[in-house]
């Protein structure tokens, strides 16, 4: 359920506002002050902000600049007067949408529904779930390239991270040294495949409970390695 904050200083207005709000199942709370509005308006998670310009210490205009200082919420403006500039300074600002005393609260509800629907979808729209792969108590983020064992996480070079990765990619999969060195080192180097055997060696460190019986990377003797599942 969305949450609104009324800062309205005419208890009446606001009271109106909350009621044609609340029959449309959001969650409205009121201020009358704009110090105490701001405060809360900055300190607390709500779905939108309905904002008188004149109030009482702090006006409509302060409260939606330090707002935007610091989030995205839907802002309206709510004000009686009727000049454009103030319109155009409210806009300015970061307001969303800017409505002019007396209104129509059926207009009201049409405006905030509106608002809060664009945000979520815009929202939703931005988020992209990181690509993670988790195998018997092992989580690797290959998005932000972190590694948890058991919830904890644990520190891996770049190339160890990269070879634990590939192979946690293609789980059972058999891969002989010569295999893996150029899938993870690619042209960047010419070395000794040895170089696998070190970088295993220093993630069963890491990742395994025992080092001596491998739950996680087995090594196949006399061909490679595999990631069990």
């Amino acid at each position: 359920m969305s949450r609104i904050l009324i800062v309205e200083d005419e208890q009446s207005i606001a009271e109106l506002e909350r009621d044609y709000l609340e029959l449309s199942s959001f969650t409205v709370e009121i201020e009358n002050d704009g110090l105490v509005g701001l405060d809360r308006a900055i300190n607390e998670d709500f779905d939108m902000y309905i904002l008188d310009l004149m109030l009482p210490n702090v006006d409509g205009f302060e409260i939606l600049r330090q707002i935007r200082e610091k989030k995205n919420t839907p802002i309206l403006m709510v004000s009686a007067k009727k000049d454009d500039i103030d319109k155009i300074r409210g806009l300015g600002l970061g307001a969303d949408d800017y409505i002019t005393k007396p209104f129509s609260p059926s207009e009201l509800v049409a405006r905030v529904k509106a608002h809060i629907a664009r945000y979520e979808r815009l929202v939703n729209s931005n988020i992209i779930e990181n690509d993670v792969i988790e195998i018997r108590g092992i989580r690797i983020d290959k998005t932000a390239r972190r590694v948890y064992v058991n919830g904890e996480e644990k520190v891996l070079t770049t190339k160890e991270f990269d070879l634990l990765t590939f192979l946690a990619s293609n789980p059972n999969h058999v891969y002989t040294k010569e295999e893996l060195f150029r899938e993870i080192w690619d042209m960047e180097s010419i070395g000794d495949i040895a170089t696998v055997t070190v970088h295993i060696k220093k993630i069963r460190e890491k990742i395994e409970l025992d080092t001596s019986k491998p739950q996680y990377i087995e090594t196949i003797w006399g061909v490679g390695y595999r990631f069990k599942v």
